[in-house]
Parts: C-alpha cells; structure tokens; sequence
C-alpha cells in the first residue's frame, strides 16, 4: 500500500495567475502581446549582431547570447500559460513538469552567468583597453559563452534530479503558473532537507558568484570612470554599463528572492508574484534597455532598413 501510495501522483494542476475568468482572458491578452514583443525584440537583436559587422565585437557577442537565452526562457513558460489561461485548465503532466522545471531553471541559471560575463567584459574593455583585444578574442568569447551554457545546464539537472526524485503522494495544486522546483519540492513525500540544501547550495553557487564579479567589475569602472578627464569617456561608460546595471538589479533582486531568502507560509502567492519579474517582464525589458539608447544597434537598424529599400527598389 505504501509503495502504491508514493507512485499515486501522475500529474499536476498549475493554479495559475487567477481563477477568475474575465481576469483570465485579460491576463491571457497582455501575456500574449508580452510573449510577442519579447520574441521580436530578443530576435531582432541576433539578427543585428549576425548582420552587421560593426556589431562583431565581445560586448554583442555575449547580448545575442543572452537574446538567444530569453527567447529560449519565455518559449519554455509563456505558451503553456497562454492554453491555461484560455482553457482555464492548469493540468500538467509529471513528465512536462520536470522538463519544463529544467528548462526553465538551466536558462534562468544561464542568465545569470551571461550576466556576469558581460560585466566582465565591459571591466576589462574600460579598465585594460590596451590588452582588451587579447584577453576577449574570439576564443575566449567561445570559451566564456560556453561554459556559461555548461555550467548552467549542468547545475539545472543536479537540482531538478533531486527535486523530482522525491516520490509526490500528496495533494497534486501547485499554487504557481509553471513547475518551478523549490515550489514543486513542497509537494514531495519524505524528508526534502538534503534536496532543499544542494538546492540553496546550487542556487548561492549559480546566483551569488556571477553577483560578486559584477558588483567587484562595476566597482573597478566606476573607479576609473571618476579618474577620467574627459566628459566623453564618462558618458560612454556610463551609458554602456548602465543598463546592464538596471537589468541586473531587477533580474538578480527577484531570483534571490525566490532561491535564497528564506520562503514563508504566511503569504501563498509570493512565489508566483515574484516569479512574474524575472519569469514575463525582464525577458521583454532586457532588448529594450539594452537597444534604446544604444547607437550602435540605432545604426544597424537604419543600414538594414537602407538595404531593404534599396533592394524593394531593385
């Protein structure tokens, strides 16, 4: 009986956003038009970088990698929100939960190395200009970028094992709009203390370290910025690096929330409230803070817009 009772739990339901229908459909609109805007905007930015070779440089690189990761992240949550939003069912199956749970929380973690790594690069193309060419050649920009990839996936499937090798003979609603595994593991039968210590080790590890070097990165600009005579070699600092800053503040504030801060029981929807930020509205602001007042992607526009013109006039 006890083994029947452990093996009972096949499937899940998300309780979603809301229950409300009219609330449903007006959410199912704004994630849709969300879902949209991030996908054109993460994918215009590839494009740019891919087409233009003014763009070829470490700093884009690393951006396109990051576009590429958040149309993977929103691909792997927004979808199934949309159908339960409009179907006003949340059932999801053990299986799809876990995938969905590792996909989500690889691309998350890959996030926050991509993150690191850019910070890392701008300390060196503002601090060590002289040796910058060398230090982020075109290896080294593979070998970064790459081992963000590895390293966020690899630490992704620790977790996600751990997290659903916990048999689930409980109640089976998630009050959550996709399989997150610190959410899910509260369904878990048995003792979860181990799981829920490599959990918060996996997670320190894979949010904490990529903090450290961009705090310790923009520490060092800042203090070459302030000894720097030139107005203009202020400006450019601080408009390449501030909205790295503004994505990384909103970004990292929510994740820590979610993954290190001790969670309490008094507020049931804090998960999926916070989750919201970096699950829906960072994915959209991450192109539009990092392409408003960038000239450079400006002119890449304009050189793609000339060139379609010219070859409709051909």
């Amino acid at each position: 009986m006890g083994a029947e009772n452990y093996t009972s739990t096949r499937e899940f339901i998300l309780l979603g956003l809301t229950s409300h229908p009219r609330s449903r459909l007006l959410l199912f609109v704004a994630v849709l038009l969300i879902y949209l805007l991030t996908i054109l905007g993460n994918s215009l930015i590839i494009i740019l970088v891919w087409a233009d070779s003014q763009l070829h440089t470490p700093m884009y690189f690393f951006l396109s990698h990051l576009a590429g990761m958040e149309i993977g992240y929103v691909t792997s949550t927004q979808p199934q929100m949309l159908a339960h939003l409009l179907s006003g069912n949340g059932t999801i199956s053990l299986a799809r939960c876990t995938l969905q749970g590792y996909i989500t929380l690889a691309m998350g973690s890959t996030e926050c190395l991509l993150l690191g790594a850019m910070a890392y690069d701008r300390y060196l193309a503002i601090c060590h200009p002289l040796v910058y060419a060398l230090a982020m050649d075109r290896l080294h920009q593979i070998l970064l970028a790459t081992s963000c990839w590895t390293i966020g996936f690899g630490f992704s499937a620790i977790y996600v094992i751990c997290t659903f090798c916990h048999p689930f003979c409980g109640p089976n609603y998630i009050n959550h709009f996709i399989c997150e595994p610190p959410v899910v593991l509260k369904l878990a039968c048995g003792d979860t203390r181990i799981t829920k210590v490599i959990g918060f080790g996996l997670s320190t590890c894979i949010v904490l370290v990529p903090l450290f070097v961009i705090l310790t990165s923009y520490a060092f600009i800042l203090d070459s910025v302030l000894h720097m005579r030139s107005t203009a070699g202020w400006h450019k600092a601080f408009s390449t690096c501030g909205s790295h800053l503004a994505v990384v503040s909103l970004f990292y504030g929510t994740i820590i929330s979610m993954y290190i801060v001790p969670q309490s029981d008094s507020a049931p929807d804090h998960d999926k409230k916070i989750a919201v930020f970096y699950l829906v509205i960072t994915p959209l602001l991450n192109p539009i803070i990092y392409t408003l007042r960038n000239k450079d992607i400006h002119s890449a526009v304009l050189k793609m817009l000339r060139r379609w013109d010219l070859e409709e006039k051909r």
